[in-house]
Formats: C-alpha cells, sequence, structure tokens
C-alpha cells in the first residue's frame, strides 16, 4: 500500500518534528521577577514587576503601554481602581540627570535613560514636586532599573517605571500635539489559577485517552486478525507474521538514546537560527504534518458510521500514492483548506483553535504509528527526555545565558508568537493576558506508555482496575497538575513539564509492575504470552 507508507513516512516526520521541540512548557508574561544578580537591600527591595501605563489624550481613552518596576521607590498600585490619573508632563532637562527647570504639583515626569544613575533621575524628579517617574529606555527592551553597590541616597517615595523606546516616541509625539495627556500606573496581580489551565489540562488528558483507546483497539483487531488467520491456515504461519503491522514503526533503545543527541542539536538549530523565516518554514511542517493527521482522524471517525463505510472501503488508484480510499480522496480537500487558512490567519486573536485542531489530531496520528514495544523502551526513551528536559529548561540558562527551550518556545527574535508545536489556550481572566501553553512533546512522550498500558491490559484481559491502564492515566493527568502548580508557585516562570511527569507515570508502572509480579515480561516482551489458536484446537479434542 503506498499511500499507507506515505502517509507514515510524513507522520514519522511529523513525529520527529515534534518530539524535537516538544518538551517543555511556559507560559507568557512573567509579571513578578527576582534577581540574585540584583541584590535587595534597604530602600532598594521591591520585585521587578510588569506596569501598565494607561493614556489618555484631551481627557479621552488611547493607548496603554506595559513598562516594569524599578527596585527602588515606592510600590505601584495593584488595582486599577485605586490609580489616579495623572498629568505627563516631559522633562527639562530630558534625562533628568540634573534638577529640573522648574517646579511640579504632581504631575508625572517622563525622561530620557540619559547617563546618570537611576536613583538619581528619581531624587531630582522628586525633589522638583513630581508625583513619578517613567524612564524612556534607548532601546527596545526593557531594562531592571537597579541600585549600586555604593548607593546610600535610596530615600525616594515615588515610584520609577520603564518603557521600551517605541512607547516613549509615541508618547512624545502626543505631547508634541500640545494636547493634553495623563497616564495611570497599575500592576494587576495575576490570578492564582486561570480557567485557561484547566481546559489545557482537559486537553492534554483527553488526547492521550483517545489515542491509547484507539492504539489499543487498532492492537487488538490486528491480534484477533491474526489468531483468525493461524486458525484457517497453520500452515500460513510464517507469511503472516507481521499482519497488521505494516503502519506501525516500533521505537528501540538505540533510537530512544539518540533521540537525547538529534533533539538537542536540532533544539540548537532553531535557537541559533530563530528568525521569521526559519517560523515560517516550521509553519509549513506543522501544516503538512497537521494535514496528515486531521485527515487520518477523519477518515477513521468518519468509516465507523455505516453512511460513510463503504467509501473507506473502496479504493482508487493513483499515481505514486498508490490505493487510497474515496472517504480519503473527499476529506483531503478539507483538511488541506483547514491548514491554509490557519497558517493565513494564524495572527488573528482565534487562530489558537485551528492550531489545536491540527495539533491534536497529528498528535494522536502518530500515537497511532509510534510504538514503544515494552517498558524497558520506554524507560529509556522517557528518561533520556526527563534529562533533555531539565538541560535546555535550567541548565542551558549556564551556558547560553538564557533558557534555550523558552526561547524558542516563545519564539523570541522571530517576531512572531511562539513556534506552532504546541497547544495553547489565551488566559481568559488574566489582566495581562498571555497563553498557557504545553509543548507537543509534554503530551505525545507520556503518551506512548499510556497507549503501551492500554493495548498490554486489553491483549491481557485485565479489567480496568486490574489492569495498568488507569493507574498509568492517573499518573500522567496528576503530574501534569502538579506542573501547573508549580508553574504558579513560581509566578509563571517556565517549567519542564517532563521534570513532574515522568516520575510520576513511570514510577508508577514500574512500582505496579513489582506488586503484581508482571515487570519481568513488561520489561522484556511487552504482550502477554498467547497460546496458538490451532494449539488451543488440539488441546481440546485430546481432552475430548
Amino acid at each position: 500500500m503506498g499511500f499507507q507508507r506515505f502517509c507514515s513516512l510524513i507522520c514519522l516526520s511529523a513525529a520527529l518534528l515534534v518530539l524535537l521541540t516538544g518538551p517543555g512548557r511556559v507560559t507568557a508574561g512573567d509579571i513578578v521577577h527576582d534577581d540574585d544578580l540584583a541584590p535587595k537591600k534597604p530602600g532598594c527591595e521591591n520585585d521587578f514587576v510588569l506596569v501598565k501605563v494607561q493614556t489618555w489624550v484631551d481627557g479621552i481613552e488611547d493607548e496603554e503601554f506595559v513598562g516594569v518596576g524599578a527596585r527602588f521607590g515606592t510600590t505601584i498600585v495593584s488595582k486599577e481602581k485605586n490609580a489616579n490619573q495623572t498629568h505627563l508632563v516631559l522633562s527639562d532637562p530630558r534625562d533628568c540627570c540634573s534638577p529640573p527647570r522648574k517646579k511640579f504639583a504632581g504631575e508625572i515626569l517622563m525622561v530620557d535613560r540619559g547617563n546618570c544613575k537611576f536613583t538619581s533621575k528619581a531624587n531630582f524628579a522628586e525633589a522638583a514636586g513630581a508625583s513619578a517617574i517613567l524612564i524612556i529606555n534607548n532601546e527596545k527592551e526593557l531594562y531592571k532599573m537597579v541600585c549600586e553597590p555604593d548607593e546610600t541616597d535610596l530615600d525616594i517615595h515615588i515610584p520609577a517605571v520603564m518603557l521600551p523606546q517605541d512607547a516613549g516616541a509615541t508618547l512624545e509625539k502626543m505631547l508634541s500635539n500640545g494636547s493634553s495627556v495623563s497616564v495611570q500606573l497599575y500592576s494587576p496581580r495575576r490570578p492564582v489559577v486561570d480557567i485557561a489551565e484547566v481546559f489545557l489540562w482537559l486537553m492534554a488528558v483527553g488526547t492521550i485517552l483517545c489515542s491509547s483507546y484507539w492504539s489499543a483497539w487498532s492492537a487488538k483487531e490486528a491480534a484477533l486478525e491474526q489468531d483468525k488467520l493461524l486458525k484457517d491456515a497453520t500452515d500460513e504461519v510464517p507469511s503472516i507474521k507481521n499482519t497488521g503491522g505494516s503502519s506501525v514503526v516500533d521505537i528501540n533503545t538505540t533510537s530512544a538514546v539518540l533521540f537525547v543527541v538529534v533533539a538537542s542539536c536540532f533544539l540548537i538549530l532553531i535557537y541559533k537560527l530563530m528568525s521569521y523565516w526559519f517560523i515560517e518554514l516550521l509553519v509549513v511542517l506543522f501544516c503538512i504534518g497537521g494535514v496528515e493527521g486531521l485527515q487520518t482522524c477523519l477518515v477513521a471517525l468518519l468509516s465507523s458510521f455505516r453512511w460513510f463505510k463503504q467509501a473507506g472501503e473502496s479504493f482508487i488508484k493513483l499515481p505514486i500514492l498508490g490505493a487510497i480510499s474515496y472517504l480519503t480522496v473527499a476529506v483531503a480537500p478539507f483538511c488541506i483548506a483547514f491548514a491554509v487558512v490557519w497558517a493565513l490567519y494564524r495572527t488573528v486573536s482565534f487562530a489558537w483553535i485551528g492550531q489545536d485542531i491540527l495539533g491534536i489530531a497529528l498528535i494522536i496520528t502518530v500515537l497511532q504509528i509510534v510504538r514503544i514495544p515494552n517498558l524497558k523502551v520506554g524507560t529509556v526513551l522517557l528518561g533520556c527526555a526527563f534529562i533533555y528536559d531539565i538541560f535546555w529548561v535550567f541548565v542551558s540558562k549556564k551556558l547560553f545565558k538564557e533558557s534555550v527551550m523558552i526561547v524558542v518556545a516563545r519564539g523570541d527574535r522571530s517576531g512572531e508568537d511562539g513556534i506552532p508545536m504546541l497547544l495553547k489556550i489565551p488566559r481568559l481572566f488574566d489582566p495581562w493576558g498571555g497563553y498557557s501553553i504545553i509543548g507537543f512533546g509534554d503530551i505525545l512522550l507520556p503518551g506512548l506508555l499510556v497507549a503501551f498500558s492500554l493495548r498490554y491490559d486489553w491483549l491481557a484481559n485485565k479489567s480496568l482496575r486490574a489492569g495498568y491502564f488507569l493507574w498509568a492515566m492517573f499518573a500522567y493527568g496528576f503530574g501534569l497538575l502538579i506542573t501547573y502548580v508549580a508553574l504558579n508557585l513560581m509566578d509563571g516562570h517556565g517549567q519542564p513539564a517532563l521534570l513532574y511527569i515522568v516520575p510520576f507515570t513511570l514510577g508508577t508502572f514500574l512500582a505496579l509492575g513489582r506488586k503484581r509480579g508482571d515487570l519481568k515480561i513488561l520489561w522484556t516482551r511487552g504482550e502477554p504470552e498467547r497460546v496458538c489458536p490451532h494449539v488451543r484446537l488440539e488441546s481440546t479434542q485430546e481432552s475430548l
């Protein structure tokens, strides 16, 4: 079947891309950030917080900017209703590195970055009667305003906020038009739990649940078909050894170990080449895998209805692709159109829905093609992924001055909102917006083990409670829940989900297998021993 092999090749390529970019999880928009490189001391002990700067021009609400609060000065109010609208004025001199030429009556002073200390600007502004100071950076990025080690004049009683260069240019343009400009400064707190995290958890668990049952059903159908052939024609056993497995690829220990090396090289490649065109390339690859995944899922779903069953079982032979069902031919244009529309409009606010549909379909399809044959391979694969995830999220900071995994996931330096190999949901009740996201690998890699557990249970005729699937599924869900708890405890800083998921999922499986005495079979064979039908038949005849 040429088309099946073609589809398998596409999905395997997509699987490699998913596995190489999947692990690692982060949410956009860290609000509170502490920095050991900028130690606290009396008068200079604020956390670095993002600050909303809402503007009004001639009494009409206008643009909103985001800045960062200083280590010194008074803290920013957290509630919008407690923040006052205050008149904004330009400093003279512009950098406020010397006392302003006139006094103020509680206005907010906007100054340039200049070459003097941040605390000097704040002291001069406060002495001139300003109620706050906005410091415009000379770059598009924000800069942490800290205190010098030898500074002593830190008794500052006004808040200081830094804005990026482009925000400063917009504000200056507003002021140069002779308009009356007012600003409001506040730093709203992010909710402890956002509903987006709940839905993302349900999506991840639901994807593995569906994938596992489909994989187990396929394996059981293949086993029943093989039993039937063995029973009807025992002399043809050698020729039917691989029945039902032509489109399934089993991972071995060597490929599991190579995963870490290849994945690391690919991640570094993305990190170094991160740009607009490279993200575009990843989008194209994601669309190809998503089209195949969506097509496979739709064909399988529609084939279960009697109205489409005949179309799914009737084939047409096409050049290169070989035999393709009529149902596949009918579904393919819709899948291609869906992916193309998403790619063209992926920057709109609701594009995350299309990305999640393509992503989930791709993950489910990959879990039908790529399988772990036993617990030994699963342990090696997840163990390697565990090390990979921790290294590139945490340890890479020491080598590259930033977390490589987080930079790649966010799509920094590319002008895009992250790579497409993520499931994402907007943070609906978060005043800062952003997305809760999870990498494909955090679903797919543990999903391989969970799917293996259900295949084993069905082949061993184990009940849900006596089997391994229920406990593996519970362990995955609990591990992902712990990831969210750690994420919120770390103030939204990126967390490697496999750091928590692997110990729970793999540990539960190993402990339960040892307790029940199945560990040896799970570790080596990966499936229960089954008596051949013709042997059972002969035994029955002898007993009669």
